[in-house]
């Protein structure tokens, strides 16, 4: 482990030297980590890699909880009165829902053979975007605001919206059994996502109530609240988890309510995911590249890549389509919004979570499988054409009365 772990180390500060540079380019970050999991795999000992792994899975599902809390606090930082916001709400509330309908219509032919909810479970896990694997799109000055806005928000947020769909379809997979235990399924799914909902709201409100009164009357200051927020986003999802509901569903719904009772006094959440939260989110695509490897990827079989490529190039822009029917937006630029859906960090790790929790399930290792290659396909398909779409884009688009 260590002599793997040293090397991943040492590559990782080689690229910080030439990030700059490369992000000039089409290679973006996710597809430099990507590829340095992926190879690492050949140049290590099974043994290695597999102590590697380990340690590398409690530091993605780590970055998972950061990743929701802050998501969901951000909403209230992100939105302000930007344009784009309805938008978002539009590719979110019907968006959303469409993507993981329009996913099971591709996927149930595809498919024949697998159980009805475990086709629903794969096409709920493959709903959610990643915005980091757009960041020449999202970080683009020329193109619009709006649409800026909208995809940052959307994939923000519906991470945190597709769990409870895969929750739900999870317990229905399985029949009830988790964990050796038959259970009615609408107890369990009622413990995980009520539970984690409840425990979350209470955490994330009791929390931000208490870190405003500590920094108002000087308790505390700006340096110690980050401590505070990471210490509360671990305290939602372990307390939840204890308790017999999710953990990841509790850390998203206690950052809505954290940035809900703090309102726009909590910067450092912000400057965190941009500065230190990259890299648990880059160290989580390193965990993507390790898990796959490439003797993984040699047993993709060719059904599954027709299944991907149809969720990149159909499923997601079809449903943004549909949302944003009677808005006003320009056909290109639906299109534009269609298809900057990337697949990323939630897809992965929902996927390492389903088979973790849902170990009953006759296919998955294939979920598995199928989430993380899509991952890979997307990384690259969306990074090489994200700067090149994001300079037509701006040349293109118009603005959009009454909508914001």
């Amino acid at each position: 482990m260590d002599l793997s772990l040293l090397t991943l180390a040492a590559l990782t500060f080689g690229y910080a030297l030439v990030a700059r540079r490369l992000a000039e380019g089409i290679i973006t970050p996710p597809m430099v980590f990507l590829a340095m999991g992926l190879c690492a795999t050949l140049f290590f000992d099974a043994p290695d890699m597999h102590q590697a792994e380990e340690f590398l899975h409690l530091l993605a599902e780590f970055t998972l909880v950061v990743v929701l809390f802050a998501d969901a606090a951000m909403m209230r930082l992100k939105r302000g009165d930007r344009p784009g916001v309805g938008q978002a709400a539009r590719m979110l509330v019907l968006g959303m829902p469409l993507m993981i309908l329009i996913g099971y219509l591709i996927a149930r032919p595809l498919l024949p053979d697998w159980p009805v909810w475990e086709v629903a479970l794969l096409a709920a896990i493959l709903a959610p975007t990643d915005a980091a694997l757009g960041q020449a799109v999202v970080t683009n000055p020329k193109v619009p605001e709006r649409i800026r806005t909208a995809l940052t928000m959307e994939s923000g947020i519906n991470d945190g919206l597709a769990l409870p769909a895969i929750l739900f379809f999870g317990c229905l997979a399985v029949a009830g059994i988790h964990d050796g235990v038959q259970s009615s399924w609408v107890v369990f799914t009622s413990q995980q996502v009520g539970l984690g909902a409840l425990v979350g709201c209470a955490v994330g409100a009791g929390g931000g109530w208490l870190m405003h009164r500590a920094l108002a009357t000087g308790l505390s200051n700006d340096l110690f609240e980050g401590i505070g927020v990471l210490a509360l986003a671990g305290l939602a999802y372990l307390l939840a988890t204890e308790l017999g509901g999710n953990g990841f569903l509790a850390a998203f719904a206690a950052g809505l309510c954290f940035g809900a009772v703090m309102g726009e006094r909590h910067p450092f959440i912000l400057e965190f995911m941009e500065t230190e939260g990259q890299i648990l989110v880059l160290l989580a695509f390193l965990t993507v590249g390790l898990t796959l490897s490439f003797d993984g990827l040699a047993h993709i079989q060719p059904v599954w890549l027709i299944l991907i490529l149809a969720s990149l190039f159909i499923a997601r822009p079809l449903a943004i389509w549909l949302s944003l029917t009677g808005t006003g937006t320009a056909p290109g630029e639906k299109l534009f919004l269609g298809w900057f859906g990337p697949r990323g960090l939630a897809t992965a790790l929902f996927a390492l979570l389903v088979l973790r929790d849902f170990d009953r399930l006759t296919h998955g290792e294939e979920i598995l499988l199928i989430a993380f290659t899509t991952v890979v396909i997307s990384a690259v398909l969306h990074g090489i054409t994200a700067s090149p779409a994001a300079n037509r884009i701006g040349r293109q688009a118009k603005p959009i009365k009454g909508l914001t």
